[in-house]
């Protein structure tokens, strides 16, 4: 059975170049493949806006009707989610793989004010972003019920603190072997680990 088409999403600071050990890794059997370069201006981007430019460029490229599988890693994770929860996205996703995101937030993130840096501010422990995403969880369960969500963690991320906050409020959970946050869709055993899940049917 032909695979839909992926969409790979980056987090902060991170460019579509992150991807390039998984998609290596794919040898092409995922294509069609997107890898939006979004801009987050280093962290000025409200999360919202960035969710709603990810669906333009799915749109864009796929159509509007076109079923997709999703991996966001890190804030590429929340932007993935935003767009499934609050702009439609769960209509089309079949899969929705989240790597070492922060999902109820990262205390790496609770400090830094949101009149300079929404979009890093976003991820603040109970943030409005977080509340909104939850709400809407809880208003509506079968958005994300009816996907197949996946989320993929590192004990040692320095970047999702405490780790277990960045697991989807469904589906399943697995560590991956990685010794950092970069690690998650770098280290061979991690990469290999996404790649399987990615080429099931």
């Amino acid at each position: 059975m032909a695979h839909p088409p992926l969409v790979l999403i980056h987090g902060l600071w991170d460019t579509p170049r992150l991807f390039r050990h998984l998609v290596t890794r794919l040898d092409g059997h995922r294509d069609p493949l997107l890898i939006p370069h979004l801009n987050h201006r280093l962290g000025h981007t409200p999360l919202l806006e960035l969710a709603q430019n990810l669906g333009e460029r799915i749109d864009a490229e796929f159509g509007p009707d076109s079923t997709v599988d999703v991996l966001g890693f890190s804030m590429g994770g929340l932007i993935a989610r935003a767009w499934i929860q609050e702009f439609g996205g769960y209509r089309r996703t079949r899969r929705f793989l989240c790597v070492g995101s922060p999902q109820r937030g990262t205390l790496t993130a609770q400090l830094v004010p949101r009149a300079l840096l929404a979009g890093i501010a976003d991820m603040k422990i109970g943030s409005a972003f977080i509340r909104r995403l939850q709400r809407t969880q809880r208003r509506q369960p079968d958005q994300l019920a009816q996907i197949d969500c996946r989320s993929y963690f590192c004990a040692l991320d320095l970047m999702v603190i405490p780790s277990w906050l960045g697991v989807l409020p469904v589906g399943t959970a697995r560590g991956l072997p990685a010794w950092s946050h970069p690690g998650l869709v770098s280290h061979p055993a991690s990469v290999e680990t996404l790649a399987q899940a990615l080429l099931e049917p």
